[in-house]
């Protein structure tokens, strides 16, 4: 019985010939590989003298494709693929692929990071042809840690000096919103639940706006911020139908991930949007809450602008009582300040303050650590600042000749 041969590269089985120049030659399936060669006569000469060269000697190329080249390339043509990018993006990606496996710093790396490596290329590519895609996408389609493929990422663009521009928000609201599974009639999603997806991309656009202007996008992962903004505004699209959805229901209905900080972020920005109604006067009347107020979204994104930074020829803060003066109108030193009143979730924090406090970010509202001061060390608890300066020292305090002429006097 015949042994069955197998790929040395791959241990493959799937061998077949291919015939080459009319030459036939064993080839791996699999990988590619060349197992035996067809020989080739390359002149006349050697065709008088019944000599066969190889067909690598005559054309010169002798030195193939290493298989971790092989692979890395073909990855970075298939994630181009799946995410259908256009060719010009696959040959720039394929290029910075080899640009890095020929450079020292990526020779000795372990194989999960080689890997990673083609997944940073395509991402490079993207966004410097400015192509919307996220780090997270990028991450699901590779199973990979967001934390290792952003080392993986820096080093890349360090070592080859690569400009890689940031990711705009308008871009990643329009991105990860084309991910939701709302705007599409499916068996698992009720008809009062489906969503224009125009309409929630420009409502989400808005109210992450409002939150850049009001300190939440600041030093915080963009994406929890875009789930909370995206979950208000398709509340306030169809509030009768949708005000009794959970936050966690809708991204199970919208087939994405719920990330932890998603509930902080919702809170936030429900309380900039009472803190916001507070200051209409049509809306005073109400007695809002944080449900309650998603129903008038429209109306207070509408006149953002006007609530953030306030109307000239206010009175200054703290003047006159709670009830007095225009409805509707703040000072321009402090945006956003609400007039206490029914409904106004600070009006506590306003009574006992004696005034109205600045918008602030939330990290300097409510800390999370506060800075331990060190306990003095025994020779700093001594120092009462009553200790005895000798006449020796004097002089080293005193800074000018009418403090020499004042010392001398008192001496």
């Amino acid at each position: 019985m015949a042994e069955r041969r197998c790929c040395p590269e791959c241990g493959s089985s799937a061998l077949v010939e291919d015939s080459h120049y009319a030459q036939q030659q064993l080839v791996c399936a699999s990988c590619g590989c060349v197992l035996s060669e067809g020989l080739l006569t390359t002149t006349y000469t050697d065709e008088e003298h019944l000599r066969e060269v190889a067909y690598s000697h005559s054309t010169g190329q002798k030195e193939q494709l290493s298989r971790c080249l092989q692979r890395g390339i073909r990855r970075v043509q298939d994630l181009c693929k799946v995410l259908q990018l256009p060719t010009v993006f696959e040959e720039t990606a394929v290029s910075y692929f080899q640009r890095a496996l020929q450079h020292p710093s990526f020779h000795m790396v372990s194989v999960e990071k080689k890997e990673l490596l083609g997944g940073c290329c395509v991402f490079v590519t993207c966004r410097q042809h400015n192509w919307p895609l996220t780090m997270g996408t990028i991450c699901s389609l590779l199973y990979a840690k967001q934390e290792l493929f952003a080392g993986v990422f820096l080093s890349l663009q360090k070592e080859l000096g690569l400009s890689v521009p940031a990711l705009s928000l308008a871009d990643l609201v329009k991105t990860h919103l084309n991910s939701f599974q709302l705007f599409q009639h499916a068996a698992n999603v009720p008809a009062p639940f489906v969503e224009d997806k125009e309409k929630m991309v420009t409502r989400t656009m808005q109210l992450v706006e409002l939150a850049s202007e009001t300190w939440l996008v600041t030093g915080r992962h963009p994406v929890p911020i875009v789930t909370a903004a995206a979950f208000l505004s398709w509340q306030s699209l169809q509030p009768a139908a949708r005000l009794s959805c959970t936050l966690a229901r809708f991204c199970k209905l919208a087939a994405v991930d719920l990330p932890p900080p998603a509930h902080l972020r919702l809170k936030e920005l429900l309380e900039i949007l009472l803190r916001m109604a507070s200051q209409l006067a049509w809306l005073r009347v109400f007695k809002l809450d944080k449900k309650t107020v998603v129903k008038h979204i429209g109306d207070l994104l509408q006149h953002r602008i006007f609530l953030h930074k306030g109307s000239p020829g206010q009175s200054a803060p703290g003047e006159g009582s709670p009830g007095e003066g225009p409805p509707g109108k703040v000072s321009p030193s402090s945006p956003l300040q609400a007039v206490p009143g029914k409904g106004c979730p600070s009006e506590g924090e306003h009574q006992r303050g004696g005034g109205r406090r600045p918008l602030l970010p939330p990290c300097l509202i409510h800390p999370r650590k506060r800075l331990r001061t060190a306990p003095p060390s025994a020779l700093d608890a001594a120092i009462t600042g009553d200790e005895h300066i000798s006449d020796s020292e004097i002089e080293q305090y005193l800074r000018g000749p009418e403090e020499i002429r004042a010392f001398r006097k008192v001496k």
